[in-house]
This record gives structure tokens, sequence and C-alpha cells, in this order.
């Protein structure tokens, strides 16, 4: 019977996996974070400016109640504060 050693391919075979997980959550992230920044950026616009941003409270708890409603939990008035 001959003993063949495959720990080195096992091992290389999970650390591309946990290499490919990484670059992938990464992605993930970054789409989150462009996706919140465009959606904070367009929130400002529709309340008429950063200057006028912080009296759109009743715009956001609508829009709140909308996301909520017809997508998932998570887009929160304090959320959607907070991407603004």
């Amino acid at each position: 019977m001959i003993y063949i050693n495959y720990y080195d391919e096992i091992k290389e075979i999970l650390v591309k996996n946990e290499a490919y997980k990484r670059v992938k959550d990464y992605s993930k992230n970054k789409s989150d974070l462009n996706s919140y920044y465009e959606v904070g950026r367009l929130i400002v616009e529709t309340q008429g400016g950063a200057s006028r941003a912080k009296y759109g409270n009743k715009l956001i708890k609508e829009y709140s109640e909308k996301l909520t409603k017809e997508l998932v939990k998570g887009y929160t008035e304090r959320n959607l504060r907070n991407m603004r």
C-alpha cells in the first residue's frame, strides 16, 4: 500500500477557498457601501440639499415604511438617516 500525503493539496484547496470568500465578502461590502452612499445622496437631494436635509425626517419615515414593506426589514428610519 502506497501512502500519499495529500495534506498540501488539501491545504491549498482550502486556502484558495478562503481567499475567494474574502474577495467575495470584500466585493459585497464594497457594493453595500456604494449603494448606501448613493441612497444617502439621493435622500439629501430629495430633501433639498444638505442645508435642508435635517428637516426631512417625515420623508425618511415615509421611505422607511415603504421600503420595509416592499423589500425587507433593515431599512429603518435610523438606517436611512445613517445613509444620509
